[in-house]
């Protein structure tokens, strides 16, 4: 037959080939379509634990060390005059602020010395020369005390509106404190404010009343806490105060 291929198949002419197509498009079939699935997709990422998500933060610097009051301690005045003149100038013992400083005042090896915790506010040249200087002198009075027998201290140079005592005892300021009670030697030690006793060493857990003693690089000195001068102002703890006294000293006064 003509136009048969030798396996009997009829060839197929040029113009076939692109008639079926046509006819394919002219039936709306553009497309070749099989039954075995094909992966579009890619495949999914393994999963990932959930801190290998979160992007990798820096470590953030170690915090600064705090300034410590009164600076190396090798250098601290080894007299108390020496001390006292330290105490209106060092500048790392009020960061940077000589300003409104208020110097100790006294003997060394005084009969007592008063520890407040910070000057008054009208301070200037004299500690506790206002109002609670002058509860205080009238308390003296009554415990037959001359001024002159007398050593007064505060455990911060000037007056702060609110002290936080415990970052200043962190900072150092409890050191600084005893080394003054060390240089003055008192006979006996008497602290006035919660927030102070800790500086020397008193555990606030205990009762500030109970017969108590500082404890410094061989010294042994009777020590006394109390409530906030000011607040002795108050007759119930004025008389508190005084009965403890009495109990602390062994003595009968009028």
């Amino acid at each position: 037959m003509e136009g048969t291929g030798h396996h009997g198949q009829e060839s197929l002419r040029p113009g076939d080939l692109a008639g079926a197509l046509d006819w394919w498009r002219a039936a709306g079939v553009d497309l070749d379509f099989s039954d075995a699935a094909k992966p579009w997709l890619a495949p999914p990422e393994p999963a990932q634990p959930a801190h290998a998500l979160r992007p990798t933060q820096p470590e953030a610097p170690p915090p600064e060390p705090e300034p410590q009051i009164g600076g190396d301690s090798s250098a601290w005045p080894a007299d108390l005059a020496r001390f006292a003149e330290w105490w209106l100038t060092e500048p790392s013992l009020d960061s940077g602020t000589v300003r409104g400083r208020v110097p100790p005042r006294g003997p060394a090896g005084a009969e007592l010395m008063v520890v407040v915790g910070q000057p008054e506010a009208g301070d200037t040249a004299d500690l506790l020369s206002g109002p609670e200087g002058r509860l205080l002198a009238a308390m003296l009075a009554a415990m037959r005390l001359a001024p002159d027998a007398v050593y007064f201290a505060s455990a911060l140079p000037r007056a702060m509106p609110v002290p936080d005592w415990a970052g200043l005892e962190r900072r150092g300021l409890g050191a600084v404190l005893r080394h003054h009670v060390k240089l003055v030697a008192p006979r006996r030690l008497l602290v006035f404010g919660e927030g102070v006793l800790p500086l020397l060493g008193h555990d606030p857990a205990q009762s500030a009343q109970n017969s108590a003693a500082f404890y410094h690089e061989g010294q042994t000195i009777a020590l006394l806490g109390a409530r906030e001068l000011g607040s002795l102002a108050r007759p119930a703890w004025k008389a508190r105060f005084w009965r403890d006294w009495l109990d602390w000293t062994g003595t009968e006064t009028e």
